[in-house]
């Protein structure tokens, strides 16, 4: 059996993508892609939106084409695989790693111009029905 390794993701650019080229000519499209979590502060029992951020990277004609229409803040579905990568720091020489995904397919969602410029926060959820927090010592499983 094989292991499944497919992620969808929907947030906003937190900067314009930038597209460069393999040796062999490939196009490479890199962004970063800001989406939001909700979270119940153990502190303060309070729910808040806590943003988290991955970079995206996807090859090829289609990624060169996508980088006419892509900018800072443009909300964005993205679906992929993860990657994990690990290197030796310049710096001081430790070992640091980090995630990312490896996109099949990216589709602009909304329009060209809707919320430019800003960092993707989440809606609120509804009072009567907050999202669930798998740190909440409540969770009945």
């Amino acid at each position: 059996m094989s292991d499944l390794n497919r992620v969808v993701l929907t947030g906003r650019l937190t900067r314009d993508p930038e597209l460069k080229a393999m040796n062999d000519g490939t196009p490479i499209l890199a962004l970063r892609l800001a989406f939001g979590t909700r979270r119940k502060d153990p502190a303060t029992g309070q729910w808040g939106d806590q943003s988290n951020y991955v970079d995206v990277t996807m090859f090829g004609t289609r990624a060169e084409s996508l980088s006419r229409f892509l900018e800072k803040g443009r909300l964005i579905g993205v679906e992929g695989r993860l990657r994990w990568s690990e290197w030796d720091d310049k710096n001081n020489g430790e070992k640091r790693s980090k995630i990312d995904v490896i996109a099949d397919n990216i589709e602009p969602l909304g329009s060209r111009g809707e919320g430019s410029g800003g960092v993707y926060s989440a809606p609120s959820a509804p009072e009567d029905k907050p999202a669930i927090d798998p740190d909440d010592k409540d969770i009945p499983f």
